[in-house]
């Protein structure tokens, strides 16, 4: 199994993108980025701590390549907006593809790239950061979208849109 660390935006959005994701085995939401350590939502959310939300995906690069998560991760939320995704405003709120370690650099550049290259006009702001501790969210945010989520009014305006985005451009690679 392969991990990437992705922060692009709300990690509620992130993570469901990449739950309907074949070959991925595990998505937890976290903190990763700041200087506090142990942070909390509320300290996250205040733009305090320096922490982006994101997600940890872990995936069988047998079956979805880390090229494809972070091509889905680009196509999936706007790598544009600086500091923000839609409503969500502030540095927590960031694109950003962390390294686990220095060999995963090459590829997040490729990514970015081809993103940039796709999207004539646009240019990603996603930065490339880390290595750094990562912090799994509060147990009430893990599988957000799967409970809690489909009765949030943000989530359900959200959501979908990035859902169908991952069904239109990635159809081979989307469960059942």
């Amino acid at each position: 199994m392969a991990t990437a660390i992705l922060a692009g935006g709300c990690f509620w959005c992130t993570e469901a993108v990449f739950n309907d994701v074949v070959g991925v085995t595990a998505v937890e939401s976290g903190y990763i980025g700041g200087h506090k350590p142990d942070p909390t939502y509320k300290e996250v959310c205040s733009g305090s701590t320096g922490h982006a939300e994101a997600v940890k995906v872990t995936f069988d690069p047998a079956v979805v390549s880390r090229e494809e998560v972070l091509d889905m991760f680009m196509g999936t939320h706007d790598p544009s907006q600086l500091n923000r995704q839609g409503n969500d405003v502030g540095t927590q709120y960031r694109s950003a593809i962390f390294l686990e370690d220095e060999s995963e650099r090459a590829g997040a550049e490729e990514a970015i790239a081809r993103w940039n290259a796709g999207h004539p006009g646009a240019k990603a702001v996603t930065t490339i950061e880390g290595p750094a501790t990562w912090y799994p969210a509060e147990d009430y945010h893990q599988e957000y979208w799967q409970g809690e989520g489909q009765r949030n009014p943000y989530c359900l305006a959200v959501i979908p849109p990035k859902l169908m985005k991952l069904r239109k451009s990635f159809a081979g690679k989307v469960k059942g």
